[in-house]
């Protein structure tokens, strides 16, 4: 019988774990083909509904987190709308998220197809009469097939459900009920009223929540400070790459830019910064961007550590992040997994993403 040597024996025990421990396969195409069209109008006259079908192709089941796939109530920003060229804004939540439990999930059983109607003016400004186009695209980060394989592309971002762009005429609120300007949606009311502590507003907060929440901000702007103080320096250290990836002049001046509204933003002592404790969701917090600078803490907010990763200071960072006033980054992905992929792959997306800013301005582990 032939004897192995020990380094041999090592090499197989070391290749042997690495087959334990290696992520999990890449499916070889996205199975999801997504079709969209116009709903039928009502009495009132066409306000902005779509009809979104997705039908599963594969003959695997396919899972994936229900914020991905349009509903019937927006909390992300899955789609691109643009009226007569020219971008119509996002006003619906932009929410901060951990990883996906098994209930986050819909299960999509092979050649099964989802039906949906999706009131895009609950989430956009559609008020205005004009030729809109609207196209649906979602990342579909943590989304897999039923025999294991992840739902990625070869660079390792996850593969995206995306639509053929739709061209409709919206009759708006200018042209309806004899030009009448009225309420198209039913969009979240900014908070009222409200307690004034330390120069921050806090909504239906107690005071246990108030005291925490102000610890949070406090580390946040020291946060802030610090990430600005990086940007102002010149420094591109492995802080920089990782976070926001390879250095350009252009790239690195829009990371300093964000962060200087940042910091300006949160250092606000006049009562500006809104922290409102009305919200009873599992994920962290939320923001609506056209409305600075009040943010919605959630469940997740209040067990997290104070600073460190996916702390409560850095969800103030990444949630300040979104206000259009601010630096309008977006969700393109969550974690630092998936960011410190983004910034390897995307350098551009990687600026645009709340948690990169996030995960810069934490700094944990610390790096230069």
């Amino acid at each position: 019988m032939k004897l192995l040597s020990a380094v041999a024996c090592s090499a197989l025990l070391t290749g042997g774990i690495a087959a334990v421990v290696a992520a999990p396969p890449m499916a070889q195409f996205n199975p999801l083909r997504v079709s969209m069209s116009a709903a039928p109008a009502g009495k009132a006259g066409f306000l902005g509904a779509v009809e979104v079908t997705i039908t599963n192709t594969s003959r695997h089941a396919v899972r994936v987190p229900k914020y991905a796939l349009p509903s019937d109530f927006i909390e992300s920003k899955l789609f691109q709308v643009s009226r007569n060229g020219q971008p119509v804004q996002y006003e619906g939540p932009m929410v901060k998220r951990g990883l996906p439990t098994a209930e986050d999930f819909t299960i999509l059983r092979a050649g099964e197809t989802k039906r949906t109607v999706v009131d895009l003016s609950s989430a956009y400004d559609m008020s205005r009469s004009g030729q809109y186009t609207i196209t649906l695209a979602s990342p579909l980060q943590h989304a897999s097939l039923s025999s294991g394989m992840m739902l990625k592309r070869a660079n390792g971002l996850p593969m995206t459900i995306q639509s053929a762009p739709l061209q409709l005429w919206v009759d708006g609120a200018d042209v309806l009920d004899n030009n009448a300007a009225r309420p198209l949606t039913q969009k979240a009311k900014p908070g009222t009223g409200g307690t004034v502590v330390n120069g921050v507003s806090y909504v239906g907060c107690t005071t246990t929540q108030i005291n925490g929440a102000g610890s949070a901000v406090n580390a946040a702007r020291n946060y802030s400070e610090n990430a600005k103080g990086y940007l102002a320096g010149g420094t591109v250290g492995a802080r920089y790459t990782t976070w926001f990836g390879a250095y350009t002049s252009s790239r690195y001046s829009t990371a300093n830019q964000h962060f200087v509204a940042i910091d300006a933003a949160m250092d606000q002592s006049g009562g500006q910064i809104k922290i409102n404790c009305g919200c009873n969701q599992s994920y962290y917090a939320y923001v609506y961007p056209t409305r600075p600078y009040e943010i919605f803490v959630c469940r997740a907010f209040w067990t997290a550590p104070n600073t460190g990763t996916d702390s409560k200071a850095g969800t103030l960072i990444h949630e300040m992040s979104h206000f259009n006033a601010v630096a309008g980054t977006d969700d393109h992905v969550y974690g630092q997994s998936g960011a410190k992929n983004l910034a390897i792959s995307n350098p551009t997306s990687a600026l645009d993403n709340a948690d990169n800013h996030e995960y810069f301005a934490e700094n944990t582990p610390s790096q230069n």
